[in-house]
């Protein structure tokens, strides 16, 4: 869930992008003949998405099947206070990200109108950090306490971004990838594949990023963006850290929408159902037998093509049982961190951060630095997913509404340090994106012929771009693999190859 808040006049949270894995899977139809039925399980962005690119490229006479067991939408979800909704799920789109742009414009949806706010961090006793109205003094307190640290780390991140942003044009011109390595191959050689596995503190540091910066200002975005520390692979973190402040944006109503539209524009049947297990039917061109349960009896169907748009990791519980594949597979390695989002409507204790008079505090988000002590990883001041044009952010000494990221639920006493009063409170807890760890490997793309697995993307980085980047990646393979035009997959020195083209 890139669940993310607006950091510093320079630095903010939450881009996305994308990647995908696997081994080197051959399929087909043996005459040519497009896939009869081809299913999706999960109905979050990926599956959406997916299901959206899948339609595009087999053409309109493709049964596409998404299978969702809770809500469209995944980890794009709201919860209603007062009358009002909030995005509780993945909150922040940026800029850079194409796909959800291009979503949101062919689905007529509308922007958010976006509130301005004040952020700083607080280390446990103090605000250590504190944004002010001006820019430039920004800038010069940033110079004053570390150095050139922050210049560095920007030229970093948009050099970072500047290669990953190839992936559209690829995209534009068909090319897909059996594997998230093949395709950080092609972005960023072997230096993209080496930030999955170095850390992100030992990155900067290299880069000449004093101790000081990290621990003051990377860490708190780590931990308000993904609930980790800077031990993260470099990779998410660079995605975590991409962007400036002004160029965040959400989906008027909420982001969810973006899922529920594609769906429709896809055509896509939606079953509300579990899917149990999924059975290899061999065959020339194999097949797969999808079993599931649906709130009046059990179904199975077959298959041509399947996509798991699901996290598959024992941790989330996807509860897919894969039965005839040799060899078996099962879940695979690794596990999903736990994040949980509370919404509170109530009285923020600006005691708390140095503030006795409610109306002198100047802030709407506060993160934090890495201290045993802090029950919470941010605390923010949130809108509604529907902003009218009379609407006003409510001042610190009103009620607002509130959501506060923490690694565990809060208790009774947490609250009441974080809030003087309150009158609702509300707690999701998120499977949220994965334990990120520079010794992970990344999962496989292609589980099997025509059996593809778009949450391996997350192990690069999590954000609703990076899946939809996933989503059209894996329908791109799909296709090719299915008309075996092996040309489009896994090419090398695509940026020369694409020169040529034109």
């Amino acid at each position: 869930v890139t669940m993310s808040v607006s950091f510093l006049s320079l630095l903010v949270v939450g881009l996305s992008v994308q990647m995908v894995i696997g081994d080197p899977a051959g399929s087909s139809q043996v005459d040519g003949a497009p896939p009869s039925k081809i299913a999706v399980v999960g109905a979050g962005i990926g599956g959406s998405a997916t299901a959206h690119f899948l339609r595009q490229h087999f053409g309109p006479e493709v049964q596409v099947d998404v299978f969702e067991k809770g809500e469209v939408g995944g980890r794009l979800a709201t919860v209603s206070v007062n009358h009002h909704d909030y995005e509780s799920g993945g909150s922040i789109i940026h800029s850079l990200n194409l796909h959800m742009q291009e979503f949101v414009k062919q689905l007529g949806l509308k922007y958010r109108r976006s509130m301005a706010g004040k952020t700083a961090v607080f280390n446990g006793e103090e605000l250590i950090l504190e944004e002010t109205d001006w820019y430039l003094l920004d800038l010069f307190k940033l110079w004053w306490r570390y150095g050139i640290s922050f210049i560095r780390l920007q030229m970093w991140v948009e050099e970072i971004m500047e290669k990953f942003m190839r992936i559209y044009k690829y995209q534009a011109h068909g090319y897909a990838f059996s594997s998230v390595e093949e395709l950080l191959e092609s972005l960023g050689g072997s230096g993209f594949i080496n930030m999955t596995r170095r850390s992100l503190s030992d990155s900067l540091l290299e880069l000449g990023v004093s101790q000081r910066f990290i621990d003051e200002v990377i860490a708190p975005v780590m931990r308000v963006n993904y609930g980790q520390n800077v031990s993260i692979p470099a990779f998410v973190g660079a995605v975590s850290l991409a962007g400036a402040q002004n160029n965040l944006w959400a989906v008027e109503g909420g982001n969810k929408l973006v899922c529920s539209g594609l769906l429709k524009i896809a055509n896509a049947n939606l079953l509300q159902a579990n899917v149990i297990s999924i059975s290899l039917v061999p065959s020339e061109a194999p097949q797969y037998q999808l079993s599931y349960t649906t709130a009046t009896g059990t179904g199975s169907e077959l298959y041509d093509i399947v996509v798991l748009a699901t996290p598959l990791q024992e941790s989330v519980g996807s509860g897919v049982l894969f039965q005839g594949f040799s060899p078996p597979f099962d879940q695979l390695p690794g596990n999903y961190h736990g994040t949980v989002a509370t919404i509170v409507h109530g009285y923020l204790n600006t005691s708390f951060f140095g503030f006795p008079d409610p109306r002198l505090f100047p802030f709407t988000c506060i993160l934090t630095t890495e201290e045993p002590n802090l029950f919470f990883n941010s605390v923010a001041n949130v809108c509604p997913v529907n902003i009218s044009a009379s609407f006003r952010r409510k001042q610190p000494q009103e009620a607002g509404v509130y959501k506060v990221f923490s690694l565990r639920p809060l208790d009774k006493a947490q609250l009441k340090t974080l809030f003087r009063s309150y009158y609702s409170v509300q707690v999701t807890e998120w499977q949220a994106y994965p334990c990120y760890s520079s010794h992970q490997g990344l999962p496989p793309v292609e589980l099997h012929p025509n059996l593809y697995y778009l949450n391996g993307i997350e192990s690069v980085a999590s954000a609703m771009e990076m899946s939809s980047v996933a989503a059209k990646n894996i329908a791109l393979l799909a296709y090719h693999r299915w008309n075996r035009q092996t040309d489009m997959v896994d090419q090398r020195d695509l940026m020369h190859r694409i020169k040529t083209e034109l």
